[in-house]
């Protein structure tokens, strides 16, 4: 063991006895074991922060698996260029540099190589309207737990929680990347203009340009007027889920169409089929009811602070309900304002829901 020097220092300060030392690694700061190899210090400096960055990836990309690769990235990128972190800036702020740049860039390349949206596997009715394709995942509310404790800057505009729900990502993704990025950093997590220019390699008067424009594109989707919904896990949230999951597993369409707003919009992301109302909204659920032939088993989970139910369709030849997607509810007062449908089953295994229940 090295000696650092004869004597032993005590912790309240002063000289104790004279006797070997600690080896000086021991004293180095995480920062700088890093920078020398040391992966155990790099993890211990980034993991604290390392779900924030993703739930950032998140709101930028709309999509749970693309955050994953993003944060993979952003990491690595900082592991190699370590010695490129001036220290001028928090840690945390060079990390969500690198992060924010790199989702630009993924959406920069995804706009070069469009996808193609799937198809249902039976006829709709006509829907109210239809939009452009949007790529959205829902983010389980697993993954939020202790995200509050990464408190926003004193210029955010948005609570934590609220900033992930699914209407604010919704939002979000028909917002252009560069403003989106610019809104996520000041008006959710709070940066200063300046920090933000520095970030993006710009300056603050395109920084508060490009927020102005952004804040406008989201109030068109994000209503002023919204009434919140109830708290999270209060009595009044448990009924409405429990009675939404009764209907759809008795196939009640008016039970379920009766907890809904007047205006209460269904989407199916990616697809571009958008139903509002009660009208079209039970239209489209009769038919789906019909062409299925069987109502859906329900598995409660959350996704994006809101109810969401892992549906299930089961076999009655072998008493088994597989996995048919996963829906989330917006609520609104004392009803849904939302209903979202994602057909992806690769998203249960991301939920820890059942790969088959009892039909």
């Amino acid at each position: 063991m090295n000696l650092r020097s004869e004597w032993c220092c005590d912790p309240r300060g002063g000289r104790e006895t004279k006797s070997a030392c600690e080896d000086p690694a021991v004293t180095e700061s995480p920062l700088r074991l890093a920078r020398l190899g040391d992966d155990d210090a790099f993890r211990t400096l980034t993991d604290p922060i390392r779900r924030e960055l993703h739930v950032h990836c998140y709101r930028i990309l709309g999509s749970l698996h693309d955050a994953e690769d993003m944060v993979q990235e952003t990491l690595l990128a900082a592991w190699r260029g370590l010695e490129q972190y001036e220290e001028r800036d928090s840690l945390r702020a060079w990390l969500y540099r690198i992060a924010t740049n790199r989702c630009l860039n993924a959406l920069r390349n995804s706009r070069r190589r469009p996808r193609e949206a799937p198809r249902l596997p039976f006829e709709v009715p006509e829907p109210t309207r239809r939009g452009e394709p949007l790529w959205l995942e829902p983010y389980p509310d697993a993954l939020l737990e202790g995200l509050a404790e990464a408190a926003p800057g004193p210029a955010a505009r948005y609570e934590t929680k609220e900033a992930v729900t699914l209407a604010f990502i919704a939002a979000l993704q028909h917002v252009p990347p560069r403003q989106r990025a610019v809104l996520v950093l000041r008006d959710v997590l709070g940066f200063h203009a300046a920090e933000v220019a520095e970030m993006l390699e710009s300056s603050e008067v395109s920084v508060n340009s490009a927020l102005q424009r952004a804040r406008a594109a989201l109030e068109t989707r994000l209503p002023a007027d919204r009434e919140r919904p109830p708290l999270t896990g209060s009595p009044r949230e448990r009924e409405l889920a429990t009675r939404f999951a009764e209907a759809v597993e008795s196939g009640d369409v008016d039970g379920m169409v009766s907890l809904l707003t007047r205006d209460a919009l269904l989407t199916m992301p990616p697809l571009p089929l958008e139903y509002q109302g009660h009208e079209a909204i039970a239209g489209f659920l009769s038919h789906r009811e019909k062409a299925r032939g069987t109502p859906l088993r329900v598995v409660p989970t959350r996704a994006n602070t809101q109810p969401a139910f892992g549906c299930y369709t089961p076999d009655a030849q072998t008493g088994i309900a597989s996995p048919a997607g996963l829906f989330v509810l917006t609520l609104e007062g004392d009803a849904a304002a939302a209903m979202t449908w994602f057909a992806d089953i690769a998203l249960f295994e991301r939920f820890e829901l059942p790969q088959t229940v009892r039909a």
